[in-house]
């Protein structure tokens, strides 16, 4: 393969674009499109709403999930016509820009092949109706599935014989300022959105957090006022979430509780943190353990009473909470850089 086309449905982060980067440092020609600077559809709110309700008075189930795709079909031929890729590898969907039927029938036409990096599935995983369509109308157009999870690459296979495979997240190098431990601003960082599970599990070590990330003051009625105390409500990306990263002596990894439930959550958190040289604590699923030495390069927890004893004691023991924080930083830079992700996608693509 010598040219790549990225359609990034995600760009709220910036992985599809790290990803591309990757693939042009290990030589491969590669194009990047941001699916959320596609051009609409003219009139676009009038026709999704109509649609919606044309197709569920057709629906005599009532149990369908019914999309208008947002883009405008004619950039998307532009853009393959002009770039003439090898292949196109989609990241997180394209539901939700144009038909999968209409991608699949441009890849035919231009003798493209399609990939998907799934990226955002398990944020389905309680939106049942979206959920199916996705099984159903997406996924069977892609020759080759790569998950970020190796729950749902193992679900792909054995219930839709889909070719599919765990190929967890990369990062970028996050270099760290000079100074001591003693030095560092926070305690215990946690970075990430409110969730119900996480909460249950922040209480449990509130007089050491510091929290950012949004949707926490929806959910101020259901927390202590200590915890509330420790909330920045907004989001951080970028050089703030670097800077906050390399200024925490623990980087807390909480999973929300449908990804927690379904035994999965190997986020992108827990490769940024090691890209920073960052001590982690996350917790325990046997995707972590397949992927790291618990205890060695990382350190993992389950339940509450077990984080609080290991955020005490690591707290206590600074010499062996960072000699854990060099092997680690040592395994991201072996195996978890974006160049090695991208050679192991481009394995699976020749």
């Amino acid at each position: 393969m010598k040219k790549l086309l990225i359609l990034d449905g995600i760009s709220g982060v910036p992985l599809g674009e790290e990803l591309a980067q990757a693939f042009l440092h290990i030589g491969i020609e590669t194009a990047y499109y941001n699916l959320l600077s596609m051009p609409k559809i003219p009139l676009y709110g009038l026709k999704s709403a109509v649609t919606k309700l044309v197709n569920r008075a057709k629906d005599s189930s009532g149990d369908a999930f019914f999309h208008l795709p947002k883009g405008n079909l004619a950039a998307i031929k532009a853009l393959i016509k002009q770039a003439r890729p090898d292949a196109i590898l989609v990241v997180g969907f394209i539901y939700k820009f144009i038909t999968p039927a209409m991608l699949n029938a441009l890849a035919q036409q231009h003798q493209v092949d399609l990939y998907l990096y799934d990226t955002d599935s398990c944020n389905l995983y309680t939106k049942r109706r979206e959920f199916i369509f996705f099984l159903e109308q997406e996924l069977p157009i892609y020759k080759k599935i790569f998950s970020c999870s190796k729950v749902t690459a193992d679900f792909f296979q054995d219930t839709r014989q889909l070719d599919a495979s765990f190929v967890p997240f990369g990062a970028n190098f996050i270099a760290a300022p000079s100074g001591s431990d003693a030095d560092k601003q926070h305690d215990v960082l946690f970075v990430g959105s409110g969730d119900l599970r996480r909460i249950f599990v922040l209480e449990s070590i509130r007089d050491h957090l510091s929290i950012f990330g949004n949707r926490w003051k929806r959910n101020f009625p259901l927390m202590s006022p200590g915890l509330i105390k420790r909330v920045d409500d907004h989001p951080v990306w970028g050089a703030d979430l670097h800077q906050l990263l390399t200024s925490s002596k623990i980087v807390l990894n909480v999973t929300r509780g449908p990804y927690y439930a379904a035994g999965t959550g190997v986020n992108l958190r827990i490769f940024e943190a090691l890209a920073a040289g960052c001590f982690l604590i996350t917790d325990y699923c046997d995707e972590v353990a397949e992927l790291f030495k618990p205890g060695e390069e990382i350190e993992t927890f389950n339940g509450p009473q077990e984080l609080q004893e290991k955020v005490h004691f690591y707290l206590a023991n600074p010499e062996k909470r960072m000699a854990i924080a060099r092997q680690g930083h040592a395994a991201y830079l072996k195996r978890f850089t974006w160049e090695a992700r991208a050679q192991e996608m481009l394995q699976s693509m020749r």
